[in-house]
Order: structure tokens, then C-alpha cells, then sequence
């Protein structure tokens, strides 16, 4: 397939562009995008997209508009299609086309999606419209992490329910005889052809317990088959989803049966439609399935300048550097300091250790210390790192001294017989050998950081920063942008979205600051 290319050339009598001209505010996302479209998403930005022979592609520029103008209101594939035939809105944010300008199928989405995530720039709409807030000054060295939940697209499935369509899965990608060789060693009788549950007297504790046994056995007598032979990807993926859904819910007794595990895993895979969905908590009463859509924005402009989505269970500091790599490492000559902040589910040692090392502000909260039994917490104890020593609130010295098999620590400095006729023993510890005091390998990085909770100066500028990246997040969440609820699956398809998603809330935000592109500069905009 061909670039095709958009006319620039309309007819005067059915243009969209004198009938909406004064009926579209300037300051909308249909106002910025007629006058800038063209310097947004010209069609030569998708280019290595297409092929140099064959026939020609709607033109990716006014596929790139209305994937836009899909994502900010929260539209299907055909919804976005029918709106793009029937609103005139459309035709003229995509450049000011006719009237009569043709539609195109929903499938043109769908394969534009597809091309991109195949390319070397899959993001490439988002990074064009942060380019045009970074030439336009609104990119400052400023950035304030957070993430929220994207539940998924998909039914979250018990035990017995992944393991037959784990099962029923990797039937249908082998091959004709290897499937007859695997359904030879059914010993459960089940053909595995329907979705639905079998029928059993469901509060029959053994008629559960032997449906469970009996088609974990399916599955591990099909994989003893897999076991050693050459597989190709797809029934390699399949065989190892199966082993994975097998391996993470099920136990063997004394007796020999399988049975539930008591607890859930730590990484459970809770769908086989999405296997890369997780369970998450937003807090501990709170828990969620799905993703999480990790932003980074600009506190001044409130312009977000990276995404990422991780699964639920993963840790918000883990994809900290990544949201940060516009800032690290930071420059030298930079004209403004660059600065960091974040709540305390970014406080872990390795970012503080990032930010410090770089020599970035670090408006990272981090937790208190932790105060067990109502004991006296670890902050109160005086940390000389230095002289590898420990002051207790009692005034006495332990060394800090390593702990063996625990290299990811520095050590510990337990006090012993000094806590024997120490008077602040009850307000202290109950253990018999005394007060321990653990030094992790990042303490000399969360010590500062949680000295700096206590200035005032530190605390205000927290409060009066952080909470812009909440409001943003609300911004991105609207219930007309389709809420919460992924649109696709998949992490690499949610990460796309989200990605799009951000692009189409940045783009209005640069509306309503007046900010516009064309393809020469950046001018603003006026009414």
C-alpha cells in the first residue's frame, strides 16, 4: 500500500471551512487541529509506514486527526468512522475538507494502529504534539510522577476456568496430529470444546476437588507431551501459558490429589485473553484488575511529557527512570535546576539514588519510619554512616557491622547487652537480644530525604506541586474519554492507547493556551 496524500485544494461552495469557521471556537480541539494539522501529522511523518508500490492508503494525516478526535471522545472504531462522514467538526479539524470528502472503512484504524506498532516510532503522534509544547517553551525541567488503574478489557477467570482455555488454547494453534496425540491423554473425558464450565453439583466439595484434579492432570499429561519437542512460537506461548496457570493456583496433597492453593501468587496471570493482566491495589482496601497507566507532566503547563503502562502489581518507582529520561542525566549548563517530585509510592532507594547522583531536586516523598509495637521508630536512632556507627535515643553506640547472605544490605547495628539495664528498654523492644537496627543499601540516600519532610520550605512546595498531577489524571480519566476501562488488549496495545490518549489531552491543553504549529513555527493563536 501507497502514501496517500491529503488535497490541499477544496472547493470553495463545499468546503467545511466557511460554515464552521465561526461556529468552532479557536480555542478547541477541532479550532487547533484545522489550523495545524498539516505541521502536526503531515503525511510524510508516516511515510516508512507504506510501501512504494500498490495502491494507495487514505491519507495517514486525516487517519492521524481522527484517531485523535477518537481517543479525547471516547470513541469505537466504527463510531470514529460515522463521526468522521457525518460531522462536519471532523472535516474541518482534518485540514478543512469538503463536504462530500469520501469515508473510509473502520478497518483503516485498525491497520493504522497495527503499522505503527511495527515501526521504530510507535508514539510518534504523541512525541509530534510534545514537540510542539517543547518548541513553544511549555517544557520546562520540572516533572511530577504518578499513576492511576486502567481496568481491563476482559473477565477476570478462577482456577478451573483458566486452565481449560489455557487447554483449549493450545488446541488450536498445533497441528492436526499433534492435537489427536494430546487429546489421546484426556483422561477427563472433557472435550474442551465449549467455554463453559462442566456441570457438577458445584457445592459438592468433592465433586470440585476431583474436576480440579482431573483437568490439572489434562493439562500436565499434555505438556509431558510438548516436553523436548521443537515448538513453534505460537504453541510455545500457549504450551508455557498453560505450564504458568497450572503451576500458580495448583498444589499436590499427601494423598496425591491436586488441589487449590491456599493464597493467590504473587505474579498471577488472571486471563488467558489477556495473559499480562494482573491483580493491582490502589490501596489495601482497594484492590483492581488490569494495568496501570503510569504519566510524567510539566507542573507548569501541565503538558504530559512521557506515559507507560505496567501491569497492576508492578511498583510505581520501577518505571520512574523511564517517565524521566527527557531530564537524565541532567545537564550541566542547564539554565533551570531540574526537579523531581512525586508521592511516597516513588520513594524507593534506587530513584532517590538516581535523582541524587544526577544532582536533580528531590520533591520525592518518602514513608516514615515504621514504628512496630509502638516502639521507638528507626528516626529516632542518630545513622552515622561515616563512622559506621548507631546512636540509640538512650545515648548508646552499636557499630554497624555486615550481615551475612544479605548483600543488598550494608548491615545492622544491634545494641545487645547495652539494652540489658537501659531505661528506655520498654519504649524500645521486647526482644530478648536487644534493638537491631538494619542499614539498607540505599540509606545514605532515604536518610535526607526524610530530613527534608520536616522543612517547612520542602513541605510547601510539595503541596503546592504535586496535587497538579492528580488533576491531570482526572483530566485523562473523564468518563468522556471512556474512563478507566481499557480499550484494548494487551500491554502493548493499552500502552498505545494511553499514549494516544495523553497526545489528544495535550493537544487540548495547547488549544486553550492559545498555542498553535504550522509547518514553518510555532505561532500563537488568536480569536
Amino acid at each position: 500500500m501507497t502514501l496517500g496524500r491529503v488535497p490541499r485544494q477544496g472547493d470553495l461552495l463545499r468546503s467545511t471551512v466557511e460554515f464552521c469557521a465561526g461556529r468552532v471556537g479557536v480555542d478547541s480541539i477541532y479550532g487547533v487541529l484545522h489550523r495545524d494539522c498539516f505541521g502536526l501529522f503531515p503525511d510524510e511523518m508516516f511515510a516508512d509506514l507504506f510501501t512504494d508500490v500498490g495502491r494507495r492508503s487514505v491519507p495517514p494525516m486525516i487517519v492521524a486527526v481522527v484517531m485523535v478526535l477518537q481517543r479525547i471522545e471516547g470513541l469505537s472504531d466504527r463510531e470514529a468512522v460515522e463521526r468522521f462522514a457525518f460531522d462536519a467538526r471532523w472535516k474541518y479539524a482534518a485540514g478543512g475538507l469538503d463536504f462530500d470528502y469520501p469515508g473510509f472503512v473502520h478497518t483503516v484504524l485498525v491497520d493504522m494502529r497495527a503499522r505503527l506498532a511495527r515501526s521504530d516510532r510507535p508514539d510518534r503522534i504523541f512525541d509530534a504534539v510534545l514537540e510542539v509544547a517543547r518548541a513553544a517553551g511549555l517544557v520546562g525541567r520540572k516533572r511530577v510522577l504518578d499513576s492511576t488503574p486502567l481496568y481491563d478489557a476482559v473477565a477476570t477467570m478462577d482456577t478451573i476456568t483458566l486452565i481449560r482455555s489455557a487447554i483449549r488454547g493450545l488446541l488450536a494453534v498445533v497441528s492436526a496430529g499433534l492435537a489427536g496425540e494430546l487429546r489421546a491423554r484426556v483422561s477427563s473425558g472433557d472435550d474442551y470444546a465449549s467455554t463453559a464450565k462442566p456441570v457438577i453439583d458445584w457445592d459438592d466439595e468433592t465433586a470440585r476437588e476431583q474436576l480440579i484434579d482431573s483437568r490439572t492432570r489434562d493439562g500436565l499429561a499434555m505438556l509431558a507431551v510438548l516436553d523436548g519437542l521443537d515448538l513453534d512460537e505460537a504453541v510455545d506461548k500457549a504450551a508455557r501459558l498453560l505450564a504458568t496457570v497450572v503451576g500458580q493456583d495448583i498444589t499436590t496433597g499427601e494423598d496425591g490429589i491436586f488441589r487449590i492453593v491456599r493464597g493467590t501468587a504473587a505474579d498471577r496471570v488472571i486471563s488467558t485473553v489477556d495473559p499480562e493482566t494482573r491483580h493491582g491495589r490502589k490501596t489495601q482496601a482497594r484492590g483492581f484488575d488490569g494495568y496501570k497507566g503510569h504519566i510524567a507532566i510539566d507542573p507548569d503547563s501541565e503538558i504530559i511529557t512521557a506515559t507507560e503502562v505496567t501491569p497492576a502489581n508492578s511498583g510505581d518507582a520501577e518505571v520512574a527512570p523511564g517517565l524521566l529520561a527527557d531530564i537524565l542525566p541532567a545537564e550541566a549548563e542547564a539554565e533551570a535546576e531540574a526537579r523531581v517530585f512525586g508521592d511516597a509510592a516513588y520513594g524507593a532507594g534506587e530513584l532517590l539514588k538516581l535523582l541524587d547522583d544526577n544532582g536533580i531536586h528531590n520533591g520525592v516523598k518518602v514513608q516514615p519510619a515504621s514504628s512496630v509495637k509502638g516502639h521507638f521508630s528507626k528516626d529516632r536512632f542518630e545513622i552515622d554512616l561515616d563512622r559506621a556507627v548507631v546512636r540509640c535515643p538512650a545515648g548508646h553506640t552499636a557499630p554497624i557491622r555486615p550481615r551475612k547472605g544479605q548483600p543488598s544490605t550494608i548491615g545492622a547495628a544491634a545494641f545487645g547487652a547495652a539494652c540489658g539495664g537501659c531505661p528506655l528498654r520498654q519504649q524500645c523492644t521486647s526482644a530478648a537480644a536487644g534493638r537491631t537496627i538494619g542499614i539498607g543499601a540505599h540509606e545514605k540516600h532515604l536518610l535526607p530525604a526524610r530530613a527534608r519532610r520536616r522543612d517547612p520550605a520542602w513541605r510547601a512546595e510539595y503541596r503546592a506541586t504535586r496535587p497538579k498531577v492528580e488533576r491531570k489524571i482526572g483530566h485523562l480519566m473523564r468518563r468522556r474519554h471512556g474512563g478507566r476501562r481499557a480499550r484494548v488488549r494487551g500491554k502493548v496495545k493499552t500502552a498505545a492507547d494511553f499514549s494516544l490518549l495523553a497526545a489528544a489531552v495535550n493537544l487540548a491543553r495547547l488549544a486553550v493556551l492559545g498555542i498553535g504549529s504550522t509547518t514553518a513555527q510555532l505561532t500563537p493563536t488568536t480569536a
